[in-house]
């Protein structure tokens, strides 16, 4: 095996990660909670009550280490004011037209339930649909859409997978919640949504069936319909190697790395095609919009004398009442 590599072109480390590492990444990710989550009826409404823990800001500070190091462009708001100042935000920038957002306490915010389930839930249910799929990119697309002072520019959310989307059934909506993670300020618009969409579909990749996780990956970006973020996301589905490899596995639940490799080539050519299409329909689209100058036998936008263009009437031409046809002369 020259360089250390399978016939996947993954290194050993990369192979033996899974078995050796899973089990303990997945405990210290669960364990290791930097905000502890609880429910409450306040005012007969359910809301949702998050609490940064007594340690939360040394492990936000920690995780902040290792995505430097991993070169992984996000990062944990640590102290607590900044991310109860983000947090609530955010989910009033998207949720507030319908649910409260509010302090209570100096490390606790406090949110409405939103109606419905998770995708990942969904997901694991079996229960997911390309209904769903579809309304969740809508809301992306929707919340890529909003001004930030943060980023000085489009807002992102960093943290965009299944488990914070929810799908209210009844109504066909998705909306985003869990406003810990922000992206590198640094990086521009497209980059950042780009990984928004990676970290949604690292869900589907790693966990979807094999006849079913393709369709749905398309029905999703096919209604995100962002040309220049699907094209900035194709530069982002290659395997990452070293210590970058770890979240990636907790991204997708340490699913096998060779079948992760496989989705993921496989799903950058169908985005290079998808791309390729989308660019053709909309170039299509816009020809179909231009006017005509087949009928003309001049040069375009010049016609004839005899046109109807020039045919107006004298009473078309004739000035307003009262007012002179002609300038006074002077006497």
């Amino acid at each position: 095996m020259p360089n250390g590599k399978n016939g996947n072109g993954l290194t050993l480390l990369e192979r033996f990660i899974p078995d050796g590492l899973s089990n303990a990444a997945t405990t210290l990710v669960d364990s290791l909670k930097i905000n502890s989550i609880s429910e409450k009826v306040r005012r007969r409404r359910r809301v949702v009550i998050k609490r940064r823990n007594i340690y939360g800001e040394q492990l936000a500070d920690l995780a902040n280490l290792y995505f430097r190091i991993s070169s992984i462009p996000i990062r944990f708001w640590s102290k607590v004011d900044d991310w109860r100042r983000w947090e609530a935000g955010c989910f009033k920038m998207l949720n507030g037209d319908r649910f409260r957002v509010f302090a209570s306490g100096k490390r606790t915010v406090c949110e409405e339930k939103l109606p419905g389930k998770s995708l990942w839930d969904h997901m694991n249910r079996g229960t997911l649909t390309r209904q769903m799929l579809e309304a969740a990119a809508h809301e992306i697309r929707r919340a890529h859409q909003f001004w930030n002072d943060e980023f000085d520019g489009p807002w992102s959310h960093g943290d965009a997978g299944m488990t914070n989307v929810i799908y209210n059934q009844r109504t066909g909506r998705a909306r985003l919640i869990d406003f810990e993670i922000i992206h590198d300020r640094s990086l521009p618009a497209t980059v950042r949504h780009a990984d928004d969409l990676l970290v949604f579909l690292l869900d589907i990749v790693g966990i979807v069936p094999g006849q079913q996780w393709l369709p749905f990956a398309l029905r999703f970006l096919n209604a995100y319909d962002s040309l220049d973020v699907i094209a900035e996301l194709k530069n982002q589905l290659d395997l990452p190697s070293g210590t970058a490899w770890i979240w990636w596995g907790v991204r997708t639940s340490f699913a096998n790395p060779a079948k992760v490799k496989r989705r993921l080539e496989k799903l950058r050519d169908v985005v290079a095609n998808l791309r390729h299409h989308r660019a053709v329909a909309v170039k299509r689209a816009r020809q179909r919009r231009r006017a005509s100058i087949s009928c003309q036998e001049m040069s375009p936008g010049m016609p004839r004398a005899s046109s109807r263009t020039l045919a107006i009437s004298d009473k078309a031409k004739a000035a307003s009442p009262g007012m002179p046809r002609r300038l006074p002369t002077k006497r």
